[in-house]
């Protein structure tokens, strides 16, 4: 079977008409086994929310400095709220780019519940006298992208030959989604330093992710199994749908998450920007497998789940709940944050790179985050 030379893109509305759908689920199987990335069109989103969103997104990274730092994540145990330029850390390099985290407007846990649950909680959000309108955009997105998710997932079930519900379990009543504003700079901004990544190769945590690429720009790229760096530009009136390393683990391989990138923009293009909203599932599931039938796993291409993982967070060998997994990818990416709120889980995932790098070879108890 041949690498994929291109992202499929499918059309949800075709699953809307009881004459269409079967053809489109079999296109969307094709996607999840054999590339783990899309482009879907409509998907749901009034098209003037979704211009307000791209709207509001620059608004923000136009604010002073000392304004976004009111806001700043390493404020929030929840991670939560404004990086700065060139804060984050993917693969042990430097990301350059800017970015807020926001997510499901949800109270902060109890003390007296496990640790992970501290990545739910309250967002940071920029004043109302700075940015009219932007909480109650946002707000508005997160709540229809919540809807465009869960209906994805039902169509994903339907596609492998499983109930629209057989993902139900996984999610919380009052589950919290997140979503990130990012701007990358292009090159002439960043001097001489800047390496040109925007983000680098990487794998996207829990079930799905849907992309708003909020400005003309290319950059992000999907790599294929033969490692090639395939290019993923903007479409208008589509969202890029990856799939996470969760369905994956959920699916025993037959889903695939896909590694892909961010080149940042060239000197004199201007900044890109995106608008990344990604799917929660419950931080207290565990890392059961699900119950798939014999014609459910057969559906596994060999060739794509085979290749080496990229920042594999979902490994039952290493962790009981899905929460603990993500509160330490959380802790390697965000140091400020780790260092003012995790100090702790911070110096063991310290103490485990130094551990990896000197016995390679040899097993490594796993770091707890409960």
């Amino acid at each position: 079977m041949t690498a994929f030379t291109e992202i499929p893109i499918l059309d949800i509305s075709l699953s809307h008409n009881p004459e269409t759908k079967p053809r489109f689920l079999t296109s969307l199987r094709h996607a999840l086994i054999e590339v783990g990335f899309l482009y879907i069109s409509n998907y749901g989103v009034p098209e003037a929310l979704t211009q307000e969103v791209i709207r509001q997104s620059r608004r923000l990274f136009e604010l002073p400095l000392e304004e976004k730092l009111k806001i700043e994540m390493k404020n929030s145990p929840h991670f939560l709220g404004y990086s700065r330029l060139a804060n984050e850390i993917t693969k042990e390099r430097i990301d350059w780019r800017e970015q807020i985290d926001l997510a499901t407007e949800l109270p902060a846990p109890g003390n007296d519940e496990p640790r992970y649950r501290w990545l739910r909680g309250p967002n940071l959000w920029p004043s109302e006298e700075a940015l009219p309108g932007f909480k109650e955009t946002f707000t508005e997105y997160i709540e229809c992208m919540s809807k465009v998710s869960l209906e994805f997932t039902g169509l994903v079930a339907e596609s492998l030959g499983l109930e629209a519900t057989a993902f139900d379990k996984y999610f919380d009543k009052d589950q919290q989604h997140k979503l990130k504003i990012v701007k990358y700079p292009d090159v002439g901004e960043l001097g001489k330093d800047a390496t040109g990544q925007g983000v680098g190769p990487h794998k996207d945590s829990m079930l799905t992710s849907y992309l708003l690429q909020a400005s003309e720009h290319e950059g992000l790229q999907v790599q294929n199994s033969e490692g090639e760096w395939i290019d993923c530009p903007p479409i208008p009136g589509t969202l890029v749908v990856a799939i996470g390393q969760g369905l994956e683990a959920l699916t025993r391989g037959v889903c695939v998450s896909t590694t892909h990138q961010v080149i940042s923009p060239p000197a004199g293009c201007g900044p890109r920007f995106s608008v990344p909203f990604f799917q929660g599932v419950s931080y207290d599931a565990k890392f059961a497998e699900m119950d798939l039938p014999p014609h459910v796993l057969a559906l596994k291409n060999k060739l794509r789940s085979n290749k080496d993982d990229v920042e594999m967070t979902f490994k039952h060998s290493m962790f009981d709940h899905i929460g603990e997994a993500t509160l330490l990818n959380r802790v390697k990416s965000h140091t400020d944050v780790a260092e003012r709120w995790y100090p702790d889980l911070l110096a063991e995932v310290k103490k485990r790179k130094e551990l990896l790098r000197g016995l390679s070879t040899q097993s490594v108890a796993p770091v707890t985050a409960n």
